[in-house]
């Protein structure tokens, strides 16, 4: 039979696995599917590229379909999330400078206390403090907007934030462009390597589960090509499954590493999938749990009270009224493509397609098809709960 060929777009990142994984395992050849990777060089390069139908699909950014509904950003072609392919994987880290100042008024560099993080941050910084994020429509941006306002300190108005390609985040830093960053893996861990940063919180300490990367579509691509998308979140889905295993690990990361991916050495890409990590250029190490999810607790379900979070916030930041933005976003998140994707495979899909955001302090038994589905805890760290519209 013969393949149908399907171009994807990706940031040298760690949770662009998936796609890479469903490329050189076979998944996608066994859904159908000759796969094209193209590697973009930032969050709006890859953006413009999935807009202007060079690519069919993207490795994405989970606000900016959201982003587009709500009319922000001046994409206006429509963009739905068919599957989320990552949760969490952010990590947030100082420059070295930044790092001493924290040390002298005692913060112990922990890696597990968004509170105590925050706090010190706040204190130490210069006024304002300058942070990168990779995109303004990011979850980094947001969960960093979240937890430092949580704290006390306006923003994002009390903050000065670059845009800054994750490639290029320690480059920023040793150039004094700013003083801390948050980034998705392994851009974090390479700014320690490089000598010119230090690692003060992953972000799944802000929220336990957040949507990272969506599997990103153009809505008249998924009119086009129905089956083909059906496919291709059945390959990804698979992908994630075989990167969820311990036992991948090794191979997962020889395979991220090949130069036409992330060019980088296996050892630094393990960090982000084993959640052990080096966090000074002293060598200091710190062991933290769920980083980055790829399989685990219904991690590619696109839930649209997540859509309803991410719009609510941005509503906020930008003056839009909030109810409305979430009407207007929560379809983005296309759970019935995905159920309808996963019908026949014995998938455990939940039984709602909106929860409660932040309700879960443990992980929980919830409604599923085959009554197995255990969903990890979700909250905020600051005990905060959303409620979605509709659930």
């Amino acid at each position: 039979m013969r393949s149908h060929p399907v171009s994807l777009g990706f940031i040298p990142l760690i949770d662009a696995a998936p796609l890479i994984i469903a490329h050189e395992m076979g998944y996608a050849h066994e859904e159908g599917l000759d796969l094209t990777l193209s590697r973009a060089p930032s969050w709006s390069a890859l953006r413009d590229m999935l807009r202007l139908g060079r690519v069919d699909a993207a490795h994405m950014l989970a606000p900016v379909p959201v982003a587009a509904a709500l009319g922000l950003g001046g994409v206006e072609e429509k963009l739905s999330a068919v599957s989320v392919l990552s949760v969490n994987g952010n990590v947030i880290g100082v420059s070295r400078a930044l790092a001493a100042r924290l040390r002298d008024q005692g913060h112990s560099f922990g890696f597990d206390d968004a509170w105590d993080a925050g706090r010190a941050l706040i204190a130490a910084a210069d006024k304002p403090l300058r942070i990168g994020v990779p995109f303004p429509f990011s979850m980094h941006a947001e969960l960093v907007y979240y937890w430092l306002k949580a704290l006390g300190m306006p923003a994002p108005e009390g903050l000065i934030v670059r845009v800054v390609p994750p490639p290029h985040m320690g480059e920023a830093i040793r150039a004094g462009e700013i003083d801390a960053f948050c980034v998705g893996e392994p851009w974090g861990s390479h700014s320690v390597e490089s000598g010119v940063g230090e690692l003060l919180l992953p972000c799944s300490r802000i929220w336990a589960f957040a949507p990272e990367k969506v599997l990103a579509v153009r809505d008249a691509w998924i009119e086009q090509e129905p089956r083909v998308v059906q496919a291709l979140i059945r390959a990804l889905w698979r992908a994630g499954r075989w990167l969820a295993n311990p036992s991948s690990r090794a191979l997962a990361t020889e395979l991220l590493s090949r130069s036409q991916w992330l060019n980088l050495p296996a050892e630094l890409l393990d960090r982000a999938l084993s959640g052990t990590f080096v966090t000074s250029p002293d060598g200091t190490m710190r062991r933290t749990s769920g980083f980055v999810e790829f399989h685990r607790g219904a991690a590619n379900f696109p839930w649209r009270s997540q859509a309803e979070w991410i719009a609510s916030r941005l509503a906020n930041r930008v003056g839009l009224d909030p109810d409305q933005a979430a009407e207007k976003a929560r379809s983005t998140f296309r759970s019935d493509i995905y159920r309808a994707a996963m019908a026949n495979t014995g998938a455990d899909l939940p039984g709602a397609s909106a929860k409660l955001e932040g309700a879960l302090s443990e992980d929980t038994p919830v409604a599923s098809r085959a009554g197995r589905l255990i969903l990890p805890r979700d909250c905020f760290f600051n005990g905060e709960i959303f409620e979605p519209l509709l659930k």
